[in-house]
């Protein structure tokens, strides 16, 4: 069959109370369909983090430290103890690498310039040519305020804005159950009208045209209706449009995240999840504060999405219990439906930690 010129849509399900409820609809065009079902027998998951208790200073990162704990956790992950070696297992030079970053709440709370600076370094070192490294996020200005366009400046590669690139009408989230959204403006289907319209949230032409493979670098931050701004809800939210319907409820947030998340056009090509923990965020969400945080300096990484961002909500719960504050209403089933999704391993049990000091 070809697939270069049909659309697929395949029916996913979740196994849930006992039964098997239907979840969503997607549609994708010359791209594999993603399993439906994860068996048990999954090996655990396993997850590196190094720890330098000098890596930040009254909360600002040291660019040395944050270079070296980049190497060491990557060469342990990889088993590939030269910094070149371990990237190159990873990526060639032929890839396009997207780094997606979670820039919206500025340069001290949201990705630390210095953690994508290691990321860069260590793939320009890896000989990655500087124009085939994206650092990306989905608003412009988010990026500009964070410090990322001097970055690029620094090496010479490209910033982009995901909702600049305008979208792909052949790769999009479509759920089963009809959620219509306020299109805005910059949203694929704004200003149109009729039947279906503003019911799917196309992907970016930026993550389905422009990049082959994506490093994921979500900083340790509590979102109040996923749980945690990490790598499945920064990935997802920032990779399509027509959002904001998802982000009004918090159940409807807990499925459209993995759902997104597994479309082929956005987790296939993710290869690398670097947790920046230096700072944990436990209160403001997209809004940088300070007072709410707590300096961890760690750096977390793994190919698991699912399992760091487990590990970050027991975090985020165990800095709110040290600040006396009450217990986050994340929202556990969001995880869980990503486990169900094979996105990857949610409990606690079958995760494996390894800490380097």
């Amino acid at each position: 069959m070809n697939r270069n010129k049909a659309t697929f849509a395949v029916q996913t399900a979740c196994l849930l109370t006992g039964i098997w409820m239907p979840v969503a609809t997607f549609a994708f065009t010359n791209t594999q369909i993603r399993p439906a079902f994860a068996q048990n027998a999954n090996p655990p998951a396993r997850v590196v983090i190094v720890h330098d208790p000098e890596a930040t200073e009254a909360f600002q990162p040291r660019e040395d430290k944050v270079f070296g704990m980049v190497n060491r956790g990557l060469a342990t992950l990889t088993g590939k103890q030269a910094p070149v070696a371990a990237w190159r297992s990873l990526l060639s030079t032929q890839d396009i690498v997207g780094i997606k970053v979670y820039s919206s709440p500025g340069p001290n709370s949201g990705t630390r310039l210095a953690v994508a600076a290691a990321v860069v370094d260590g793939l320009v070192a890896a000989k990655i040519p500087p124009e085939h490294i994206i650092v990306w996020d989905k608003e412009e200005e988010d990026l500009r305020r964070a410090g990322f366009f001097e970055l690029a400046a620094r090496y010479r590669i490209r910033v982009e804005a995901s909702i600049a690139a305008g979208y792909d009408e052949k790769a999009f989230y479509d759920p089963d159950e009809p959620i219509l959204g306020k299109l805005l403006y910059g949203d694929s289907e704004f200003g149109r009208t009729g039947e279906g319209i503003g019911r799917k949230s196309f992907v970016s032409k930026l993550v389905s045209k422009s990049m082959t493979k994506i490093i994921n670098l979500p900083p340790l931050v509590n979102h109040y209706g996923a749980g945690v701004s990490g790598n499945l809800y920064s990935l997802a939210v920032g990779s399509v449009d027509n959002t904001g319907r998802f982000e009004e409820r918090p159940d409807r947030l807990a499925k459209a995240v993995p759902e997104i998340y597994a479309l082929p056009a956005v987790g296939d090509r993710v290869v690398l999840n670097i947790v920046d923990a230096l700072i944990c965020q436990y209160e403001g969400e997209h809004t940088s504060r300070l007072h709410a945080s707590a300096a961890l300096n760690e750096l977390r990484f793994s190919t698991d999405p699912v399992a760091l961002d487990v590990l970050s909500l027991q975090e985020l719960d165990r800095q709110r219990q040290a600040a006396k504050l009450a217990a986050s209403t994340n929202r556990f089933e969001l995880f869980s439906i990503a486990s169900e999704l094979v996105l990857g391993i949610s409990d606690p049990a079958n995760i494996q930690v390894e800490r380097i000091k």
